[in-house]
């Protein structure tokens, strides 16, 4: 197994795969998938892998370029990393390949790398699209390698869906890759170990601005030093000579599919708005399901929003936006973008409260409670966890719907299990004001809705989550073991010492 790294920062399963995968001596090529957002650290990690590696190694840096430019610089680089004569040239993809995997068309197998990690992949499949047949081709050929020689190819990129689709459906790789792996953005309790902010509220704002995309640290003088984000803002964020401050635009150039952009800023809008189901995006855009379908499904593909399921019924999607960023450019930046980039940023960030309050720390802070629950709860509801996610009840008597935050199954229940045992049941509340009784006797209303439509809720926990915690009647209130209340400290672990 290949030395991990000393500075390599947590990503202690995604190493562990990759280093058994280069080390690996099996003959023939094998071949990876490593796929992750702009800025999650996956350069980061793979040129760690092939600085811990033996022999022959390259990583080539994919550029924007024309095919022959693009070959050309795949070129120098493998010449570079074999040893090859200076000024070498390939006439096409499938000869700079076979000579940098070392699976010649004819003859004695030639000397080619042990590990070869082609960065930010889709560039090249841009410009030359032949490049996964190549693939295909030589990955089948080199099984039969008389030498027995064992070449690791690892492929990356940001774009996730062009990545999703080279090992899916009819497409060349498919069945072919050993390993596929994602590298997702740190949760909130990694994020602020990795930022180094021991303050809880100015680590959840942090997340809630920025998410936990570890390359944004690098592009900021340090995080903030108390949560009045006004000044740290001003200097990031909201600063217009900051490459945060246009972000948004430059992740949405990441998909080739995303042609029309106006129409997907139009549903990212939309949904930093509030309008989370089909029905209510198309009320904004003027168009039905059927018309929204293709550009949902290409954001959801790109990463670019969450679509989760109504834990209790089935068939009742919603949408949120996966990047904070991008909540956080369409609630504060765009709004305002005239006063930011006329320097007025503390009369910007005053008049962005309401916004900044209700779309971007609501639901992050959601989204915390529903991590912390699945991931940090511990044996807290005397269960272990399963499923969690939100579910909508409704309350005929009133004509009314409640969204509920945090609804957590048993572990092994699948969602929409008619009479399953509902485990949890909880609110988040990110406003100033501690929650009171009147929130826990709400939560309880909710149990028994949740019990009129056929669950079983007889072992079931309350939980409520508080940004500003609870006043002195609650926790006189709480009392019971089913009763659980959880403030920002303990989110973020005070209450067992992380």
């Amino acid at each position: 197994m290949l030395r991990r790294p000393p500075d390599l920062f947590d990503r202690e399963h995604e190493w562990s795969e990759l280093a058994e995968f280069a080390s690996s001596v099996a003959p023939g090529l094998r071949i990876a998938l490593v796929s992750g957002r702009r800025r999650v650290g996956k350069s980061y990690l793979l040129r760690r892998l092939a600085e811990a590696s033996t022999g022959p190694t390259l990583v080539h840096q994919a550029r924007e370029l024309s095919s022959g430019q693009a070959l050309d610089e795949f070129a120098s680089d493998v010449a570079d990393a074999l040893g090859l004569p200076g000024g070498v040239r390939f006439a096409t993809w499938e000869e700079a390949l076979r000579a940098a995997l070392g699976v010649p068309r004819r003859g004695s197998p030639a000397a080619g790398l042990r590990l070869l990690v082609i960065d930010e992949l889709p560039y090249l499949v841009a410009a030359a699209p032949e490049i996964p047949s190549i693939l295909q081709l030589l990955h089948d050929e080199a099984r039969t390698r008389p030498d027995g020689a064992s070449t690791a190819l690892i492929l990356s990129g940001s774009s996730l869906s062009v990545m999703s689709q080279l090992h899916t459906g009819s497409a060349p790789l498919r069945g072919r890759a050993l390993l596929d792996l994602s590298l997702p953005a740190f949760d909130y309790r990694t994020s602020a170990l990795y930022w180094d902010v021991s303050d809880a509220d100015t680590a959840f704002q942090l997340d809630a601005i920025l998410g936990g995309t570890p390359g944004y640290r690098a592009l900021v003088p340090g995080p903030p030093a108390s949560p009045d984000l006004t000044t740290w803002l001003g200097r990031t964020v909201l600063n217009p000579a900051s490459v945060l401050y246009g972000e948004k635009s430059v992740l949405l150039r990441e998909d080739p599919r995303m042609v029309d952009i106006a129409l997907y800023n139009s549903i990212l809008a939309a949904i930093a708005e509030g309008r989370r189901t089909p029905r209510e995006i198309g009320s904004v855009l003027g168009r039905d399901f059927n018309g929204l379908r293709h550009p949902l499904a290409v954001l959801e593909a790109a990463g670019f929003v969450l679509r989760s399921d109504d834990v209790l019924t089935r068939k009742r999607p919603v949408y949120a936006l996966a990047d904070p960023i991008v909540a956080f450019t369409e609630a504060v930046i765009e709004p305002h973008r005239a006063l930011i980039e006329e320097r007025d940023v503390a009369t910007a960030w005053q008049l962005a409260q309401p916004s900044y309050l209700s779309r971007v720390v609501g639901p992050r802070f959601e989204h915390t409670a529903r991590v912390w629950t699945a991931k940090y709860a511990g044996d807290r509801f005397g269960t272990a966890v399963g499923h969690v996610g939100s579910a909508v009840v409704n309350e005929a008597e009133r004509r009314t719907q409640h969204e509920i935050d945090v609804v957590a199954l048993p572990r092994g229940v699948p969602p929409f299990t008619p009479g399953a045992p509902v485990l949890v049941l909880g609110e988040a509340k990110a406003t100033a004001r501690p929650r009171g009784v009147t929130d826990l006797r709400r939560l309880e209303r909710l149990r028994d809705l949740v019990a009129a439509r056929g669950y079983d809720v007889s072992g079931t926990s309350l939980l409520l989550v508080s940004r500003s915690g609870f006043d002195p009647e609650l926790l006189a209130a709480a009392r019971d073991e089913r009763i659980h209340l959880v403030d920002l400290p303990t989110l973020y672990g005070a209450d067992h010492g992380t």
